[in-house]
């Protein structure tokens, strides 16, 4: 078996017990490896895997981190970047293209099939059925099973006359009844 892996740590422990209330709660991990090394400095060191399960890490994370350390100190190790996955296949004219036409009552969308060959048609590219759905419910919240409020091809002077004529109806119905008196 061979020997841990000495480090010697720069920072007091009350310097890291301060960073550790500073730093985003990713990072605490990190600087608990750091405080369990300080405590076994005197002792000669101690192996990733015992600071794997004191800290109740994987031992290849306590190995990045101390090599982390190793190179560039607390502010390399402190250090965290996202990874913010894959870049977006749409411009921002295309998504606000695509917003414009989602939000548009007349627009005669009757599911992401008939959005897909939209999109397809208008900005030539070819898309994953399930990735312009994800696309879609991420950044507009559509979703796929909603009705739309009215019809594309409804006329609105039609609707007009039926809301007055049945307007009529219902208060001729009523008034029939007994339930409507004249003032």
């Amino acid at each position: 078996m061979s020997a841990p892996k000495l480090i010697h740590v720069k920072e007091s422990v009350s310097e890291l017990k301060k960073l550790l209330k500073t730093t985003p709660r990713i990072i605490f991990p990190r600087i608990k490896m750091l405080l369990e090394i300080k405590k076994h400095e005197a002792t000669g060191g101690v192996s990733k895997r015992i600071l794997a399960d004191a800290i109740s890490v994987n031992h290849n994370s306590i190995q990045t981190w101390r090599t982390l350390y190793s190179k560039g100190g607390i502010e390399l190790l402190i250090k965290y970047t996202k990874n913010e996955g894959r870049p977006t296949i749409l411009t921002d004219e295309e998504h606000q293209a695509i917003k414009e036409k989602l939000n548009d009552s007349k627009n005669g969308l009757r599911g992401y099939v008939e959005l897909l060959d939209w999109v397809e048609s208008t900005f030539k590219k070819e898309i994953k059925y399930n990735t312009l759905l994800k696309y879609t419910n991420r950044e507009f919240g559509a979703s796929v099973k909603v009705a739309r409020k009215s019809h594309v091809k409804k006329d609105p002077e039609a609707v007009a006359a039926f809301k007055k004529t049945s307007l009529k109806s219902v208060q001729k119905s009523a008034k029939r009844k007994g339930k409507i008196t004249k003032k």
